[in-house]
Formats: C-alpha cells, structure tokens, sequence
C-alpha cells in the first residue's frame, strides 16, 4: 500500500521557521521525484520544491529559493522541507507528492503518481 505522510505543519510568526517531513512507502523511493506543492486558500497548486530521490537533484520555485531546502534520506524513505524566514504569503497547506518523471506545474494534486493528505502552514503574527 503506498502512502505519503505529511508532518510538521504549524503556525509561525512571520520570519520563523519550520521543518516538514514527507515519510514515503509501498513504492520505490529512490526512482521518484519528490514534489512538496502547496495550496492556499483560493488559490491553485503550486510547486514549492523537488528532488530526485536517487540522485539528489533539487529545484525551486523562484519564490522560495534561497529560503527552503529540500533533502531526503533514502535509508528511511523520508524527504524533508525545511523552511526559513517565512512569510504571510507561505501560508498554505503543503502537500508531498510523487512522480516518475520530472515535469512543470501541475494543476491538480491528482496528477501525481501518489500524494499526501496534506499539513498546514500558516504565517501571522
């Protein structure tokens, strides 16, 4: 049975941070890209981050580089978003997701090959 498992969502104060993890199983992780997308409210999916579980290829949206990383460790099929200095506009719910090839924006979570239910994040103060 695959599942992905989101954790570590929260309210944060603006300029906080906050780690995500994305616990994976029933597939094989390491030939998957990594996808955390999130959503707000009102608001289409938007892709956030990925790696490629087999090499480490990462890449970001243009809105969250230089404050979000991306890493995983294959040993317990985990990959983790950590996030800095955030901002109001972070505020979504963040979901992990998977795919076997590596392509653009999606328009919905049901695009990927698997997803999780999702965690939370919200930036006020």
């Amino acid at each position: 049975q695959v599942q992905l498992v989101e954790s570590g969502g929260g309210l944060v104060q603006p300029g906080g941070s906050l780690r995500l993890s994305c616990a994976a199983s029933g597939f094989t992780f390491s030939s998957y890209w990594i996808y955390w997308v999130r959503q707000a409210p009102g608001k289409g999916l938007e892709w956030v981050s990925v790696i490629y579980a087999g090499s480490g290829s990462t890449f970001y949206a243009d809105s969250v580089k230089g404050r979000f990383t991306i890493s995983r460790d294959n040993a317990k099929n985990t990959v983790n978003l950590q996030m800095n200095s955030l901002k109001p506009e972070d505020t979504a719910v963040y979901y992990c997701a998977a795919s076997s090839i590596l392509t653009g924006t999606r328009k919905s979570i049901h695009e990927y090959d698997y997803w999780g239910q999702g965690t939370q994040v919200t930036v006020s103060s």
